[in-house]
Parts: C-alpha cells; structure tokens; sequence
C-alpha cells in the first residue's frame, strides 16, 4: 500500500544549470548553453517564465564553474537602465524591467562536480526542505498555450504524489529516450493521465514498456532528496533523478501527464535552431515576418 501524502502548494523549482553544454560546443565555450538566445531572450528566460505561470516562488539554480553569466542576467544592470532612461527607450527599459525576479526570489547553489542530474538536484535539499518541488531542465523549452509545468500543476492539486511531463514519440525512436512503464491494464495511449508503475532507460524497441519519452518536467515529494543521498552511481557512471525516483515509487504514487505542447531540446544543434524557429514565428512582434522569411528561403 502506497502512503497517502498530504498536499502541499509547489512553490519551488530547481534547474539544473551546472552542465558543459558539449553537444553545441564551441558555442557554449564561454556562454552557457542555458543563455544562448532563442530570438530575443535566452532560452532560461523561457523556463522561468513557464514555471512563474505555474506559480512558482523561488528557484533554486545548481550552478558550477563559469555559469556566473546566470546569476548576473538575472541582476540589476543600473548602468544599462541608466543608459535606456535617459536615451527614452522606455518601452525597452519596461520590458527589461518586467522580467527582474523579485528580490530574494532566487537561490544559486554550487555543484562542484559533475555526479549527474540526481546529484544536482540533491544539492538544492537544503534549500527545499521538507516541501514538494518542481525540476525543470533548462536545455528543455516547452511551446504550450498553457504552460507545461501549470498543465503538471493542475493534475497535481487533483491527484497530488509526483507528476512527470511527457509526450508519445514513434514506436522506432524509443531507444533514444527514457520512457515510463504505465500501470498493467493502463490504456495510456487514450489517456491524458496515466498512472505509472515504472521508468525505462533507452530501451530496446521489443522491451518498450510505452512509447512515452520524460520531457523534463517533475514535481516530486521532498523524501525523494533522502533517496538521493545514497543514491549509487547507475547509467554512465553518474547518480541518476530516475533512480531515485524509481525508489520512491515503491511508497509513493506517480502519474504521468501527456501534456498538451510541443518540446525543444536546446541541448542539440538542430533541436536549438527548430526551437529558434519555432519561437520565432509564433513571436508576438516578428512572428509574421519571420513566417514569410522562412518561405522565401524554403524556395
């Protein structure tokens, strides 16, 4: 029997910021692959913005070397303000403005060294606490009416436990992904909200529990940090999330939502440039220009 777990609100988010980003190198040499820009912000400006809309009150970035590029985009920038003022270029400085967290809003912590996802978000416990959490990978952007995580949220304050976003990709690229393994009898390719027994990492075609990949997007239970402290190294020698998860999973319920939306890995070169294009002609300001450029350029 899985243990009833009382409901708290989510109100914190930790994102994983500390990686090399080596998939885009040598852009991400000196650049941190999260403030690489997709049109006109950097790709971390859309993840937070998806989890404000969810309600999220503090973020927990775990950081490492040369990532302090992060915590200065999210400061004051009184030169620049400055500048913008007395240039006029208010609708500028307003927009600028608009996106400066709220005092104290943010937490950065230090991972000193590579051990996996798993050991990144192990390193937030303090900060969490005894409260549930959401994690967001940053490299992930999620185009979404509603925002992934708020979609992950509504299901949450229904059926609470752990939610995992996901979504179905073709039966022949299974391998590539983690998938989860949905509880027996599940008819999970006709359900929005699937009740899980399992997580598989990159598994065969024959031995795919589902066709459905983890975006990214978790909220999970605070005992999952107790599971991560002696979590043993597993797939490429690193400590990983899924593990522990797999663990908690014993005590606890977890459901997977196949959300309405569409992802981006920015980790890769393509999935960077679709998510560059896609963000650009859904813009609220060059969308339409930038729909016309494509097509002359497709000719």
């Amino acid at each position: 029997m899985k243990e009833a777990i009382a409901m708290k609100p989510v109100r914190i988010a930790v994102l994983p910021v500390a990686g090399f980003g080596t998939r885009v190198l040598p852009a991400t040499k000196t650049i941190p692959k999260e403030m690489l820009p997709v049109v006109d912000q950097p790709a971390l400006q859309y993840v937070v913005d998806e989890a404000v809309e969810a309600g999220i009150e503090h973020f927990v970035f775990v950081t490492g070397r040369q990532k302090s590029a992060i915590e200065d985009y999210f400061d004051s920038a009184y030169e620049l303000e400055d500048s913008l003022q007395r240039k006029g270029k208010s609708d500028i400085l307003n927009a600028m403005k608009a996106k400066q967290p709220r005092e104290g809003s943010m937490s950065f912590v230090r991972q000193q060294a590579a051990k996996g996802l798993g050991h990144a978000v192990w390193c937030a416990r303090d900060i969490v606490g005894n409260e549930p959490f959401a994690v967001l990978l940053p490299d992930v952007l999620v185009q979404a009416k509603q925002s992934c995580l708020s979609q992950m949220m509504d299901v949450y304050h229904k059926v609470g436990g752990n939610v995992i976003a996901v979504d179905a990709v073709a039966v022949d690229q299974v391998s590539n992904y983690g998938v989860i393994k949905p509880k027996a009898g599940s008819d999970y390719k006709n359900q929005k909200l699937i009740e899980m027994d399992g997580m598989v990492e990159k598994p065969a075609f024959a031995d795919a529990p589902s066709n459905l990949k983890i975006t990214g997007r978790y909220i999970l239970q605070p005992e999952l940090m107790g599971l991560l402290k002696d979590q043993e190294a597993g797939a490429g020698g690193e400590i990983q999330l899924t593990d522990a998860m797999a663990r908690l999973m014993a005590d606890q319920t977890f459901h997977a939502l196949a959300y309405d939306g569409q992802d981006y890995d920015c980790g890769s070169k393509i999935g960077y440039l679709e998510a560059v294009v896609a963000f650009a002609m859904s813009h609220p300001e060059i969308g339409a220009e930038a729909q016309a450029l494509l097509k002359r350029m497709a000719k």
